[in-house]
């Protein structure tokens, strides 16, 4: 049972963060301000949690005086017993959403994404399935409303991808999508594939949060080589023949980023630096992990992101997502960007996760 005092000392912070939005202070503060614009977020996502468990729980004892009425009607108690049932159905979920509004917030979540796609084994049919992520990530993220924008594209003849890096920028985009790093393994007929026999290939897939001011980042430009190159499209045709595009080495860590999708150099320069400062900050943050050890099963994959976690089978419409047993047999429409139910899962998941480890 859930202590209803407790609840209510948490949300009497509420008052005092709706306050702090329109103080003049934090307003001209733009770290202050992105903070207190959370904090109050999940303030009040936290109160309608807080609001249907206390109303199931009082539906459930009214509910409960009809049915254990001996003289009342017993129709009336019948009723009563089919309400205690739905309710007590309700219960365990209502109770784990408001369990999970009391967890301190996992900071970065609030932020943008990087993305990484890289084709794997199987050749031009890992490439085709690469676009195809690409593709099913686009739609996503189209449905959401957010802005996705291409850093550096490897592509091929036949419309796939080697490699492609993206941004996704949108409130919340790296806490819904984190749980998707890892191997993706595709089952299908290639369209490379003549005589109409199964293949199986791969793409892997890295997200990490995009760095931001609020970061303790500082790269010496000591610690940079900056190559200028010719931009390529796709095949290797050239895109101009100038030398706009930007690749900036990280000479500590050897970790490279590169844009070559603006006519600007300065702007491929601007873009390949803020994949290349999300790229150290995730391996620091990896390092952190791994120095830590692990409490709970973590869905963003391993370190090297090389265990497979999803099968995408398309000969029986299936995806089964391998960590947490889960499978769909809604391919057709995941593919088309429907990651909703799937995306839910995973979190509702890592969130029984974290309730498990907070409560030991």
């Amino acid at each position: 049972m859930i202590d209803k005092a407790h609840i209510q000392r948490v949300l009497d912070r509420l008052q005092a963060a709706e306050t702090a939005l329109s103080d003049p202070s934090v307003l001209g503060n733009p770290k202050l301000f992105r903070e207190r614009v959370r904090e109050h977020a999940a303030l009040r996502k936290l109160e309608h949690a807080a609001q249907r468990y206390f109303r199931l729980l009082e539906e459930r004892e009214e509910n409960l005086g009809l049915a254990l009425d001996d003289g009342g009607d017993p129709e009336i108690a019948a009723l009563a017993r089919e309400e205690i049932a739905r309710i007590d159905a309700a219960l365990p979920d209502a109770e784990r959403l408001v369990l999970a509004g009391l967890l301190p917030p996992e900071p970065a979540d609030a932020r943008n994404a990087v993305f990484e796609i890289r084709a794997g084994t199987g050749g031009e049919e890992a490439a085709l399935f690469a676009a195809a992520l690409f593709r099913m990530y686009s739609k996503f993220c189209d449905a959401k409303g957010w802005k996705l924008s291409v850093i550096d594209a490897n592509g091929t003849e036949l419309g796939g991808y080697k490699e492609i890096v993206f941004t996704v920028a949108g409130e919340g985009a790296y806490g819904a999508l984190k749980y998707e790093s890892g191997g993706h393994r595709v089952q299908r007929v290639p369209e490379t594939e003549a005589q109409g026999r199964i293949h199986t290939s791969a793409a892997t897939v890295i997200v990490f949060p995009e760095a931001d001011e609020d970061d303790e980042l500082d790269i010496p430009d000591g610690e940079l080589r900056i190559d200028i190159f010719c931009a390529g499209g796709h095949g290797g045709q050239g895109v101009n023949t100038t030398y706009s595009a930007i690749r900036i080495t990280h000479l500590p860590t050897g970790l490279v980023a590169q844009c070559q999708d603006e006519r600007s150099q300065h702007r491929n320069k601007e873009k390949a630096m803020s994949v290349l400062r999300a790229r150290i900050l995730d391996q620091r943050h990896q390092a952190e992990a791994a120095k830590l050890g692990k409490t709970r099963l973590d869905l963003r994959g391993s370190g090297d992101r090389s265990q497979r976690i999803r099968t995408y089978n398309f000969p029986q419409n299936r995806m089964t997502d391998h960590r947490i047993n889960l499978t769909l047999y809604s391919l057709d429409r995941i593919v088309e960007g429907d990651l909703a139910p799937l995306l839910n899962a995973l979190h509702a998941y890592d969130m029984d996760q974290r309730l498990a480890s907070e409560q030991r």
